[in-house]
């Protein structure tokens, strides 16, 4: 993945950890956890979007399961992401539950819109946005939106300004009865956000009142 390489904290809603378990996560745990992760990999998403497993971190919690995302058009990459599902039996006292599902997901934009003083609180209410569209109760939301942008000199003259959008955030999600939050049904509501700020638009009637990003910068070749 082009842009999915930054590390987080889980105070800034990521995880900052250089001790990663491995690809598959943690297929062991308590029932609760594998059914998440069940629920993760039996999601159905909308095509334009790859996901794969990917390297957890190890010390955010005792069980963590992790994946990558890219939104894809043809050849070209137009947005990726990081989802990570924690799992503390115990209960965290930040968390205000047993789980607690953290992300990472960046997209290129036109300098013009990176400029829009609105853009975090509007990129901020994509991200509630999409998990109140999909009809899911959640607590403890926390996060950033960065906007950079970069300008080239001297042997880069000749490059464009580019500017990009990082969506940084964590949030508890509910658990039912059983002890589970619907994983796969945040999996969904996450790759909605991930569309969005790729400027896709909506999937279905379901979907009409997500709004598509313009101006966006024009998509990197794979």
């Amino acid at each position: 993945m082009a842009a999915a390489q930054g590390r987080l904290s889980d105070g800034a809603g990521g995880m900052d950890d250089s001790n990663e378990g491995d690809g598959d996560g943690n297929r062991s745990g308590p029932p609760p956890f594998r059914a998440a992760v069940d629920a993760l990999r039996a999601a159905r998403l909308r095509p334009q979007i790859e996901v794969e497993t990917t390297p957890a971190p190890k010390r955010l919690a005792p069980f963590a399961y992790a994946l990558e995302a890219t939104v894809v058009d043809g050849d070209q990459d137009l947005a990726d992401g990081r989802l990570v599902l924690l799992h503390d039996p115990a209960g965290h006292d930040a968390w205000r539950g047993t789980f607690r599902l953290v992300t990472l997901v960046r997209a290129e934009l036109e300098p013009e819109m990176a400029a829009d003083p609105l853009l975090p609180e509007v990129c901020w209410s994509w991200l509630t946005g999409a998990l109140q569209a999909r009809g899911l109760t959640y607590g403890e939301p926390s996060g950033t939106v960065t906007r950079a942008s970069s300008h080239y000199f001297g042997g880069l003259a000749e490059r464009p300004a580019t500017s990009q959008i990082e969506i940084r955030a964590s949030w508890t999600p509910r658990e039912s009865l059983g002890g589970a939050p619907e994983a796969g049904a945040h999996l969904v509501a996450w790759c909605d956000l991930l569309a969005q700020v790729a400027g896709l638009p909506p999937a279905g009637p379901g979907d009409a009142s997500v709004v598509t990003l313009p101006q966006r910068r024009g998509p990197q070749s794979r």
